[in-house]
């Protein structure tokens, strides 16, 4: 039995690839930075892809939950190159800000449908990207004060 309209369903499975090409455009920058040897930033970068993808998995067992359909759709090739380290910290601001106006879109959507059982799911998504996108701002804040990259870089620590 569905217990999750279409509508939803659609809008939930085209957030998926959202989290996924999340995922992807912080496997390219933590790629720049091991390349670069910032060691630090990249372990950041590829710890915020990991829970990107598990973001598009908590997604997924939703709708899996409510009875609806999993459709993983094709991911659009993320930038690879970056000029520098605050282009990459403004623009991971940039996209979470990107991220948090989509997730108010689905809580808007969900109370239009009058689907109450994704209300919890969309709340979490919420207060998460309050968190992310403080982590980013955070992380510009903190490269301001330094004039060397590799001095940075070891100064960089993300919370578990």
């Amino acid at each position: 039995m569905t217990n999750i309209s279409e509508k939803l369903n659609e809008a939930f499975n085209n957030q998926i690839r959202k989290e996924l090409e999340s995922g992807y455009i912080y496997l390219g920058m933590a790629a720049w930075f091991e390349e670069r040897s910032l060691d630090n930033l990249a372990l950041w970068f590829n710890k915020q892809a990991q829970e990107e993808f598990s973001h598009a998995m908590k997604f997924k067992a939703h709708i899996l939950e409510r009875g609806g359909t999993v459709h993983y759709q094709a991911l659009a090739e993320q930038k690879q190159d970056w000029n520098n380290i605050m282009e990459i910290v403004e623009t991971t601001l940039e996209h979470e800000k990107y991220i948090t106006d989509k997730i108010i879109e689905l809580y808007d959507l969900a109370q239009e449908l009058k689907e109450y059982s994704s209300y919890h799911l969309l709340q979490w998504f919420i207060e998460e990207q309050v968190e992310e996108e403080d982590n980013a701002s955070t992380l510009i804040d903190k490269y301001k004060g330094y004039k060397n990259d590799f001095n940075f870089d070891h100064h960089v620590k993300r919370a578990e």
